[in-house]
């Protein structure tokens, strides 16, 4: 089993857990479930305390950081934007990249609209003196990078009601073409996401408390019962309201 702890405080014990290419995999919990914490370590933005990471059965601290990351795609959340162009922002790690392909990860992304706006289009600068994003063009422009890199794993930390119906509608549809076909570990806040992930997994205080498909983890009655009265109810009542 996988641990990692900060400052001797223990954040992830014995968490098991094996995953096919091509899976969708819903992480869910509360807050402090340890959630983020286990999806950066397979980019290693943290090593293991115990136990192993394995990538196509080799560790990925046997791979060059490098190297690994190139394999790995990820929206995460605040989002991560740096002070140069749009097209540079979207470009990230992948500075060879054409403009055709930075163009298409854009329109992939839905920021057709927000480039429309900006005086000198992907070659606006971002930040002082130059664009001033919303949270939503924030997280697109990360999804352009995302695209861009077309990596064979994807780690999202899927939007929040933060957003507005509009601009969230657009993530998600930018979100759904870059899941398609892809190993993919979400963090998700979405019933639509849970309902339709391969392996749902249920983190509790560092743990793995349940695992499963929606069906299983819903008849069980358990802590994933309680997450979707809590987590996704208003939603899931929504729907029943529409439907």
């Amino acid at each position: 089993g996988v641990a990692k702890s900060y400052d001797h405080r223990p954040v992830l014990r014995g968490v098991d857990l094996q995953v096919a290419a091509g899976e969708l995999v819903a992480i869910g919990g509360t807050t402090g479930a340890g959630k983020t914490t286990m999806v950066s370590l397979i980019p290693r933005f943290y090593d293991v305390g115990g136990g192993r990471v394995l990538l196509d059965g080799v560790d990925v601290r046997d791979f060059q950081i490098k190297s690994l990351r190139q394999q790995v795609g990820m929206v995460l959340q605040p989002a991560l934007v740096f002070p140069t162009s749009v097209r540079e922002n979207i470009a990230y790690g992948q500075p060879d990249a054409t403009l055709a392909q930075v163009q298409h990860a854009a329109q992939m992304a839905q920021l057709d609209d927000f480039l429309s706006r900006l005086p000198q289009g992907l070659d606006t600068m971002v930040g002082e003196g130059g664009a001033t994003l919303s949270a939503g063009e924030q997280l697109r422009i990360t999804i352009a990078r995302a695209i861009l890199r077309d990596a064979p794993l994807l780690i999202l930390d899927e939007p929040t009601s933060a957003l507005d119906t509009q601009t969230e509608a657009r993530i998600m549809a930018g979100l759904e073409q870059l899941m398609h076909g892809r190993t993919t570990f979400v963090i998700a806040h979405r019933l639509s996401t849970v309902r339709r992930a391969d392996k749902i997994i249920v983190l509790h205080e560092g743990r793995v408390a349940e695992e499963g498909s929606f069906a299983e983890l819903l008849a069980r009655g358990g802590r994933f019962a309680e997450l979707y009265q809590t987590q996704f109810g208003e939603e899931a009542a929504d729907g029943v309201a529409r439907a």
